[in-house]
C-alpha cells in the first residue's frame, strides 16, 4: 500500500469517525430539542411557560372559555392527587391561581415529580402558565398533605388562529410519577 492511500485511507476513516460522532451527538441531543421545540411552538398540547409575564388582560372580543382539570399518579407513586375542582370558566386574557392537592398515602417520604399536557394540541401556545409546579421534584413525608398552584392565562391571540379560533373547552392535565421514573420525553429539563 503505497503512503498516498494509506493517507487516503486515514482521511476517510477519520471523517467516518467525525460523521459517527455526529450522529451520536444528534441522538442524543433530539430527546432535549424536540421538547425545546414543543416549549416553544406548544407543539403537541405542550403549554407555553410565560415567567415573570402577566395576563394581557381580560378580552370581552371571545366568549369564555371552559378549563377541565384532570390529575393522575403513576401506580408506582403512592399518593392520591387531585384538582381543587375539576372546572372553571374564564375569558381569555384572565389570569386565574389553581391548585392541586396532593397526599402521601405511604409510611415513608415519597419524592416525585408532575409532567403536563394541554388538550386539544393546539390551544397549548396560548395556555400561558405563569407559576407551574411541574418538573421540580416534590418531597411529601409520610401522610404529608400538600397544595400545589398554578397561575395561568389564555393568550387572547387565540382568536387570530384559524386552528385554535373555534376552541372553547380546554383540559390541563398533571401526572405525578416517581422522581426517578418520570418518562424521558415527559422531561422539562
Amino acid at each position: 500500500m503505497s503512503a498516498s492511500t494509506a493517507a487516503q485511507n486515514q482521511r476517510t476513516l477519520l471523517i467516518l469517525l467525525l460523521i459517527a460522532g455526529a450522529m451520536l451527538g444528534l441522538a442524543f441531543a433530539s430527546v432535549p430539542l424536540y421538547r425545546l421545540f414543543c416549549q416553544v411552538t406548544g407543539y403537541g398540547g405542550t403549554p407555553q411557560i410565560a415567567l415573570n409575564a402577566t395576563a394581557p388582560g381580560t378580552s370581552t372580543a371571545l366568549p369564555p372559555f371552559r378549563i377541565q382539570f384532570n390529575a393522575d399518579t403513576s401506580m408506582d407513586l403512592p399518593w392520591e392527587f387531585s384538582p381543587e375542582q375539576r372546572e372553571i370558566s374564564l375569558k381569555a386574557g384572565e389570569e386565574v391561581l389553581f391548585a392541586y392537592h396532593a397526599r402521601n398515602l405511604s409510611s415513608q417520604p415519597v419524592v416525585g415529580t408532575a409532567v403536563f399536557n394541554v388538550t386539544p394540541p393546539q390551544a397549548g401556545a396560548y395556555f400561558m402558565k405563569t407559576q407551574c409546579f411541574c418538573f421540580e421534584k416534590q418531597r411529601l413525608e409520610a401522610g404529608q398533605s400538600m397544595d400545589f398552584p398554578v397561575l395561568f392565562y389564555i393568550d387572547p391571540a387565540i382568536a387570530g388562529d384559524p386552528d385554535a379560533a373555534d376552541i372553547r373547552e380546554i383540559t390541563l392535565s398533571y401526572t405525578f410519577y416517581p422522581a426517578d421514573k418520570v418518562p424521558l420525553e415527559q422531561t422539562g429539563q
